[in-house]
């Protein structure tokens, strides 16, 4: 067992000092701004309204082609004032004028007599004449750990920093190559919107079935801060980058691909250290109906900048991918692997030993600046529930699964409270309708079912313990073909599919009638949304969602599978036990974390739902998600809140009331803009974004205060994702979080116990798709590495943040640690081939619970204070919910989120009074 874990995060070294670095800045400047901005307004024939410039494409033009800039400042298009270039060197002005210009020609209206401004030549007139001048470099001193400690004791960067140190750590790594076992890997910089990442280049090669396969090692460079500590973190995340070089899809079907150029800079006495990857997207555009450089990309700019060398053209690109990474002449491009290009033979991630050879290597690069953060420690030996013991206790085999059966039977006994259970099952193939019905009667210890009424009318019944469940099964015909919707473009998209809805709706209603007992479960079996790629919103699984709950009836889905599936089982048992959960028949794990714990103590968990229009109905909805979680409480166990009936419902009803969402209103509509990269979306975002995010946001915090009263008169943990709720609650931001306090809009802080007298907070964080939370693995004085399941913290005695880890899921290959995909060892040629699965770190912020100092301030002097810890520990014992791998989030989390599915609202609908 491992007692220690390392996480990939550096931290100011407090021993170095500030990390002071000369910058070379630059300002657009007023007179360049105002002219651009004229011109800008000239194009889109509207003089009006203010002018943000679409300098996207400019910043990744010049971070591409300008020799020394490292980093572009946020919101100078709108503000000339501001830093907008950030460079280890000035650019030179015959450099920078062109690139300039030759974006700027972009914004100016089309002129076939090539008469037109030239742009350029203004820039590099002499000064003053000329209305537009090149602005001129500035040089400042600045400390790249600048930092700002907010009321609560976290210490947060400064604004800047968030864009600028992760690109300078970049090309501070770059600068050295990575050796290990003989090999060496260079890596180049490529820029991303939220850091900036390392891509060892050229690629590696694996040889598989007579092809060749390209892969690099790609690190994910980032800048967080962590809730109450002293120092702010860099995250550093290690991955595969594979590239596609078989595209086994149509032209018309690439709706977006990434792609990273690999070019020399056109200026033959600049310094091309040759560190920068260009950052493209490649996509079908629907306006020319054909492939095009889309989303802000600089490469249709550089033919115009370097007159010499050939660049790839999109077509040519999709069509040989393989000729492109290999390079042409001086020119080299990958094409970044997504899953819907087709298969792939490099298996996704790295094991523990590989990851920590490069976590060293970078700890090495960023000494004496930064130092690692310090290792975590266990904080219990109490990892898992007390119905749950391990597999490898010492239990007689068999035990461990019966001891399940009779909980799953019990709590859908507990949720059914004496109705019967129908379950429909749509089946597609024959093996899936086979296992669906091997695998209930096992998951709940039924035993051989009995078949009801006629050969034709497929039905099976189970009966005992106060279970009374009826399956039937048929084919599902047409009900799972794709949607039929209109290809009439002139129309919304949100109201064309919306048509097509009520069309299978109209279906659904011919084949089915509510179920008895008000309580059904439909299992359909669907093919996977990449079968309907051909057809944007053709897949039918909302659809029928909707459909069926309009007539009373839960749903879940099983995808279809075109090959003899050798984990259908598991699929299906996963089908069930996911029924399970929507029916509300799941109990939370009974807790031994210690007697610190309230008996009576009650969950509720938050999930806040954001759909843009680019969402599954195509419609914008913003929705708040609540449920109730009470062991041992009968029926009403697990229960969601109906916030017009003002009340808490059963689990199942609620996620039925969820699908009647209705249609938002007209303003909500108009900041989801179906277009969301054009600048005429962003200005009318900006010009009515504000107002409306605000009463959102107040409607938001208004119905959370509710709940916090409806929870009052027993012990109540709150639950909360604090990547999710702060869209809506930007007081849960670590800058703005202060220990056992809560804090609503522009109103002053308040003790948790203000809300409740026995309430405790806390928030859990994963790495939300923003490695927002660090890669870790364990480790030992041995040298051994690994992963390991536990609650870790600090050392310090007032710490209130600690990671929650689990083992990792035996559906994961079982691979050796040691495992090398990078630099594969002579007797791991095919390690290349294998996916490396990582459990995460689960962050858990114990925000508010009964300190010594909140009962003080409450005249509680007498009660025993909160640990910390055993909150913690609780919240890791939380997602032990079944004998399968543990869950993401805690339970009563993970039921708030899954309700969200049902969250589907459509253009025109109006929610039944």
């Amino acid at each position: 067992m491992y007692h220690t874990i390392r996480a990939t995060a550096y931290e100011p070294d407090p021993l170095h000092g500030p990390w002071r670095e000369e910058l070379h800045v630059l300002r657009l400047g007023e007179d360049l701004h105002t002219e651009l901005s004229r011109i800008h307004a000239e194009t889109r024939g509207d003089t009006g309204r203010p002018v943000r410039l679409p300098v996207r494409r400019l910043n990744s033009l010049l971070q591409a082609m300008a020799p020394g800039v490292i980093a572009t400042g946020r919101n100078a298009g709108t503000d000339g004032r501001l830093p907008w270039l950030y460079g280890r060197e000035t650019v030179p002005r015959d450099v920078l004028a062109p690139l300039i210009g030759t974006w700027a020609a972009g914004l100016l209206p089309g002129d076939d007599d090539g008469d037109g401004p030239d742009v350029e030549e203004r820039l590099l007139a002499p000064e003053p004449t000329g209305p537009v001048r090149l602005p001129h470099w500035e040089t400042e001193w600045a400390d790249l750990t600048e930092t700002v400690t907010s009321a609560g004791g976290t210490a947060e960067p400064a604004t800047r920093l968030y864009n600028l140190l992760p690109e300078w750590v970049a090309f501070r790594l770059a600068s050295r190559p990575f050796r290990a076992r003989g090999a060496t890997l260079r890596f180049r910089v490529e820029s991303s919107g939220s850091g900036a990442r390392l891509v060892s280049w050229p690629p590696q090669r694996y040889e598989h079935r007579r092809q060749t396969w390209y892969y690099s090692a790609c690190l994910s460079i980032t800048v967080h801060t962590v809730p109450f500590a002293s120092r702010f973190r860099v995250h550093v995340s290690t991955q595969v980058r594979r590239w596609a070089t078989q595209l086994d899809l149509l032209p018309h079907q690439l709706s977006g691909a990434t792609v990273l150029l690999d070019t020399p800079l056109p200026w033959p006495e600049g310094p091309d250290r040759g560190y920068r990857l260009a950052v493209n997207t490649l996509g079908y555009d629907r306006r020319v109906k054909d492939l095009a450089w889309r989303r802000h990309s600089p490469a249709p700019l550089f033919p115009e900048l370097d007159i010499v060398r050939r660049f790839p053209e999109p077509t040519e690109l999709f069509g040989h991918p393989e000729r492109w990474i290999n390079g042409s002449g001086e020119v080299a491009a990958g094409i970044v692997y997504h899953p819907s290009l087709g298969p792939h033979s490099v298996g996704a991630g790295l094991m523990p030993k590989e990851r920590a050879e490069l976590d060293a290597w970078v700890e090495a690069g960023l000494s004496p600046v930064l130092r690692r953060v310090p290792d975590l420690t266990r904080v219990t030996r109490r990892n898992t529930p007390s119905l749950l013991p391990r597999s490898g206790s010492g239990a007689e085999p068999g035990v461990r699964e019966a001891r399940m059966v009779l909980q799953r039977r019990a709590a859908l006994a507990r949720a059914l409270n004496g109705r019967p259970l129908q379950a429909e099952v749509f089946w597609q193939s024959p093996e899936t309708r086979a296992a669906l019905l091997s695998e209930l009667p096992k998951l709940l210890g039924l035993g051989t079912g009995e078949r009801m009424g006629p050969e034709s009318d497929d039905t099976w019944r189970w009966h005992g313990d106060g279970i009374d469940i009826l399956v039937r099964v048929r084919p599902a015909g047409p009900l799972v073909d794709a949607l039929p919707v209109s290809r009439d473009r002139r129309r919304p998209r949100a109201v064309r599919f919306a048509e097509a809805v009520e069309h299978r709706c109209k279906l659904v209603a011919e084949r089915m009638t509510p179920p008895p007992g008000d309580l059904g479960i439909v299992i359909a079996e669907i093919a996977g949304k990449e079968r309907f790629a051909a057809a944007p919103d053709s897949d039918p699984k909302h659809a029928l969602r909707i459909a069926w709950a309009r007539q009373g009836w839960l749903s879940q889905f099983v995808n279809l599978s075109a090959d003899a599936d050798a984990a259908l089982a598991h699929r299906a048992r996963w089908t069930w036990l996911d029924s399970l959960r929507q029916l509300g028949a799941i109990s939370p794990p009974a807790h031994r974390v210690g007697s610190g714990i309230p008996g009576d103590l009650q969950y509720a968990a938050l999930w806040f739902v954001r759909h843009t229009r680019k969402g599954p109905t195509r419609c914008p909805v913003r929705h708040l998600v609540a449920v109730r979680v009470r062991p041992g409480d009968g029926p009403g166990t697990i229960e969601g809140w109906d916030a017009v009936r003002g009340e808490w419902v059963p689990y199942p009803r609620l996620l039925l009331q969820l699908a009647e969402t209705p249609e938002p209103p007209a303003e909500a509509v108009r900041t989801d803009s179906d277009d969301d990269n054009t600048v005429s979306g962003e200005e009318r975002m900006s010009a009515a974004y504000g107002g409306v995010q605000q009463r959102w946001q107040h409607e938001v915090e208004r119905q959370i205060r509710t709940l916090l009263f409806q929870l009052r008169e027993r012990p109540t943990l709150l639950l909360m994702d604090a990547g999710n709720l702060r869209q809506c609650w930007p007081r849960l931001r670590n800058g703005a979080l202060a220990r056992d306090m809560l804090g609503f809009g522009t109103e002053p802080d308040q003790r948790v116990t203000a809300y409740g007298n026995d309430l405790r907070v806390v928030l859990v964080r994963d790495a939300n798709g923003r490695e927002e939370v660090a890669e870790w693995y364990a480790h030992d004085s041995q040298g051994k590495v690994g992963f390991t399941e536990g609650v870790w913290g600090t050392t310090e005695a007032e710490s209130r943040v600690f990671t929650s880890t689990a083992s990792t899921p035996h559906t994961a290959a079982k691979l050796p640690k040691g495992l090398m995909k990078l630099i594969p060892t002579a007797q791991g040629r095919t390690a290349p081939g294998k996916t490396a699965w990582n459990p995460g770190q689960l962050e858990v912020t114990v925000l508010g619970c009964l300190s010594e100092k909140i009962l003080a301030e409450s005249n509680r002097e007498g009660d025993p204070a909160d640990q910390p810890a055993e909150w913690a520990t609780l919240v890791h014992q939380l997602r032990y919910h079944d004998d399968y791998p543990p869950l993401a989030r805690p339970l009563p989390l993970h039921l708030a989120r899954r309700a969200g599915q049902y969250v589907l609202p459509l253009a025109g609908t109006q929610k039944p009074q």
